[in-house]
């Protein structure tokens, strides 16, 4: 599972890890699972490949904030 960095732009972290995968892919073309991005990002990541997101705020909502 890939994060991209808080508080930037996800796209260029996703971009990287496809170029990565590409290059893994080259060695082992069975290797085609990209598992990245999160509610807040999942579309950067499944437009540079990601096959497999974290989607869970979107659903559940946020967290409750612990006190």
């Amino acid at each position: 599972m890939a994060v991209a960095p808080l508080g930037e732009d996800p796209r260029p972290a996703f971009a990287r890890l496809r170029a990565i995968s590409d290059r893994v892919r080259a060695v082992d073309p069975g290797a085609t699972a990209i598992s990245a991005g999160m509610s807040h990002d999942f579309a950067d990541a499944i437009a540079e490949g990601a096959t497999h997101l974290r989607i869970g705020s979107a659903i559940t909502g946020e967290r409750p904030v612990r006190t």
